[in-house]
């Protein structure tokens, strides 16, 4: 049997391995294994030995359970109720206010959590139910809170992009300076929807008239507590773009900063840090076996040469240029999007395309940030959307399936066209870790 059709066989039997249930990291490791024993003999141990070096020396994914944590400590403080608060009295009483401010909610919570199902999860449970309340249309609301959770792994900082970096050998921090413009781009356009729409159809976002009615000294005071999380945030990142500390000390000065304002607001009790500290670990150590997994499963690939044979098939062979090659990529994570979740996604091709992308001469940074948006548009696509049976299984009854479908298409097309834009413009991505990195 040839190398390539080795190469063809592995992948095939994990896919086999993932769709029947089995745990992606396990999936992975297993054929990762079994390939390096029957390829090279006793002597094949090695290689998920000398993955698993790696990976403990790779300093900065110190960052994994820092970041993990402080994003936990400020969701299950309650502070993430604060910053709602503050939407509804400071933006309720325009048409689509409240869903507006829902976005700006999903961004502070990408830049304390960065993980697309925590945003998800804080949505349904803080933000839907009163959207609801306060005369919201249903699939309005239901797309809002998707298409705000998609942020999660876009805007810094990103566990995904921490995963991306480890595969690709990339430095997270210019991966998460990428990620910022981008981020805040398509957190501009999905405003701009929500408002045009409201505009026409105001039944969809109706005002709030009681949001007037709050003092101007309440409104102060919760416009101070939903500016704390943007100060927690500032404090790891300003020491970090300035050359101050490093990124793992950033991420340090995130978690601690985090649960000192939470003892401060007096919100730190015994169960929240416990909740915290076990959901860390559990998340960590799960991130952890992925990438070892990964991590051994290209070592066997890149060895096979599967990369070198894709790119002859591609270019070759078939004769495609190389945007067209990346547009099949991005398709390909589409469809795989519609069964698998996106660290899923990335350690099953990160070996076959990540190196295909830097031999056919585009910036891996950049192809990270496209790689999140792909993946956050593969889950909301119907019919099999990760993120349409997340948000099924988190909304109220009364919204169904159907609803949910039709309630992220438009969204889905702001998306869309945020893609685009980012791959005919790649600076947006690329000017601002050229320019702090560049200093």
């Amino acid at each position: 049997m040839s190398q390539e059709n080795i190469a063809l066989f592995m992948f095939a039997t994990m896919l086999l391995l993932l769709l029947t249930g089995q745990r992606v990291f396990g999936a992975i490791g297993a054929v990762a294994c079994i390939a390096a024993l029957a390829l090279y003999g006793t002597g094949g141990q090695d290689i998920p030995f000398a993955a698993a070096m790696k990976l403990m020396k790779w300093y900065p994914l110190l960052t994994l359970p820092m970041f993990i944590f402080m994003g936990y400590v400020l969701s299950e403080s309650g502070l993430a109720d604060d910053l709602y608060a503050m939407f509804h009295v400071w933006f309720g009483q325009m048409n689509g206010g409240l869903a507006i401010g829902t976005i700006g909610l999903m961004v502070l919570i990408s830049a304390m959590n960065g993980l697309s199902v925590a945003g998800m999860a804080i949505g349904a449970t803080i933000a839907l139910p009163e959207l609801l309340r306060r005369g919201y249309d249903k699939r309005m609301v239901t797309g809002v809170i998707q298409a705000g959770s998609s942020l999660g792994i876009l805007v810094p900082p990103s566990v995904v992009l921490v995963l991306y970096a480890m595969i690709a050998r990339q430095p997270v921090g210019q991966l998460w300076l990428a990620g910022i413009v981008p981020g805040l781009m398509m957190a501009a356009m999905f405003v701009v929807y929500i408002w045009l729409r409201c505009r026409i159809q105001p039944e969809l976002g109706p005002a709030l008239p009681d949001a007037g009615d709050v003092p101007r000294a309440e409104k102060i005071r919760l416009l101070g507590a939903g500016v704390l999380p943007l100060l927690i945030f500032a404090a790891m990142m300003v020491p970090f773009v300035n050359g101050w500390t490093s990124l793992v000390e950033s991420s340090a000065i995130g978690a601690l900063t985090a649960f000192f304002a939470a003892v401060a607001k007096g919100r730190m009790s015994w169960k929240v840090f416990e909740t915290s500290t076990r959901q860390t670990l559990g998340i960590s150590c799960m991130f952890m076996w992925i990438i070892l997994a990964a991590l051994g499963f290209g070592a066997i690939f890149d060895g096979l040469g599967a990369v070198r044979a894709i790119d002859s098939l591609f270019t070759e062979q078939l004769g495609l240029s190389p945007w067209m090659i990346l547009i099949l990529m991005q398709l390909s994570f589409i469809i795989m999007g519609t069964f698998l979740d996106d660290t899923a996604m990335l350690v099953i091709v990160a070996p076959l395309y990540v190196p295909l992308v830097g031999a056919l001469g585009f910036d891996l940074i950049w192809y990270g940030v496209l790689y999140t948006i792909t993946t956050q548009i593969a889950y909301m696509t119907p019919p099999f959307g990760y993120n349409l049976f997340l948000m099924r299984a988190m909304a109220p009854p009364e919204i169904g399936l159907r609803d949910i479908y039709v309630s992220i298409i438009p969204f889905v097309g702001v998306m869309v066209v945020a893609l685009v834009i980012l791959m005919a413009f790649p600076q947006i991505a690329l000017w601002l870790p050229d320019y702090v990195y560049g200093k």
